[in-house]
């Protein structure tokens, strides 16, 4: 598991029929074998994926990584004509890798990481709710380890099999840095992924401001996500690496969208969706694994802060993260076993 630009860059195809010409036009080949293709034209990098197994690719390049372990020397895909081409080759490889009599999913979701924001001596965002005259203060490090803490407990719920960690599950303070080799440093199974979620509170100076939003890396960022050797050749392990790169962020991206569509199905009109969001966040930026920062909500904004500090809509919004999470890991898995919350 672990191109760009938002998730509408991306579209999806079934490839079918395995009669290939010359040139196989991968978007007209699109009924029978169920390979899904998600491509980026902007980035040029490209996916194809079924039953768990990947091969990713880029136009330009004589490669594809498969399973993210091996690397197979294939002609290059090209574009023309706005469509995307690929030799006789490189469609029958497809279609002999694909078709292996092994089709368990080779990889899933092995750990899912949640970080609540802030801790300890640092407070993070404040803001004041007037209950009966009252002054009550709200601080970001305790709505966020509340949310954290009830995912936690959903998603332990439904995956038994699976690590599900938190960077803190008390009020202590941890350093960006921390946070990030915390995440970094988890030992995954062969064939295993993570995923990492941060979770935050918003402030702004504008009063009005409300609604939750979900950010991710901006793919101009660039990054060392590759740690082990594939090849002696520096120019090949540095497009694998790129590769490997664009691979967490289409991921990330994806995980983005599915949380921001779960907690805009579960608060409704209480709040509003202030979209997706890219922005080189540290512990999004140094994290080697595909990752997301939540923000759920403004404790400037008085209506939103009574909200946050509302038990059962921070319910709804770790509610809300857990779903998104479930449909990403049900994508990524190709399973339809897990358990749901009522």
């Amino acid at each position: 598991m672990k191109k760009r630009v938002v998730l509408s860059a991306f579209f999806m195809i079934l490839i079918s029929g395995m009669i290939f010409a010359q040139d196989v036009n991968l978007t007209s080949l699109a009924e029978k074998s169920g390979i899904m293709i998600y491509w980026d034209s902007l980035s040029r990098n490209g996916l194809l994926e079924k039953d768990g197994h990947r091969i990713s690719f880029k136009v330009g390049d004589a490669f594809v990584l498969e399973d993210f372990k091996s690397l197979v020397e294939l002609d290059s895909p090209r574009v023309e004509g706005g469509n995307l081409l690929v030799s006789s080759e490189f469609a029958s490889h497809v279609e002999k890798f694909f078709g292996a009599e092994d089709v368990a999913p080779q990889y899933r979701v092995g750990v899912i990481l949640i970080d609540p924001g802030h801790g300890g001596k640092d407070p993070g965002a404040s803001g004041e709710v007037d209950v009966g005259g009252k002054k009550i203060k709200l601080r970001e490090k305790d709505i966020c380890l509340d949310i954290g803490l009830k995912l936690r407990d959903y998603l332990k719920k439904a995956y038994p099999d699976k690590q599900i960690l938190m960077t803190r599950d008390t009020d202590v303070y941890l350093k960006l840095e921390e946070r990030t080799e915390i995440a970094n440093s988890i030992k995954l199974r062969e064939n295993e992924a993570i995923l990492y979620v941060s979770i935050h509170v918003n402030s702004s100076l504008d009063k009005s401001a409300s609604g939750y939003e979900v950010w991710y890396l901006s793919p101009d960022y660039r990054r060392q996500v590759l740690d082990r050797q594939v090849s002696d050749d520096k120019d090949v392990q540095s497009m694998l690496n790129d590769l490997l790169e664009e691979e967490y962020t289409t991921e990330s991206i994806l995980i983005a969208k599915f949380i921001l569509d779960g907690i805009g199905a579960q608060v409704g009109n209480l709040s509003k969706s202030r979209g997706l969001k890219e922005e080189e966040w540290f512990v999004v930026k140094n994290s080697k694994m595909p990752s997301v920062l939540v923000e759920t909500g403004f404790v400037s904004n008085e209506n939103e802060a009574k909200l946050l500090m509302d038990d059962d809509y921070l319910n709804k919004i770790a509610v809300g993260i857990y779903n998104g999470l479930q449909a990403f890991v049900s994508h990524f898995e190709r399973s339809q076993g897990f358990t749901g919350v009522d």
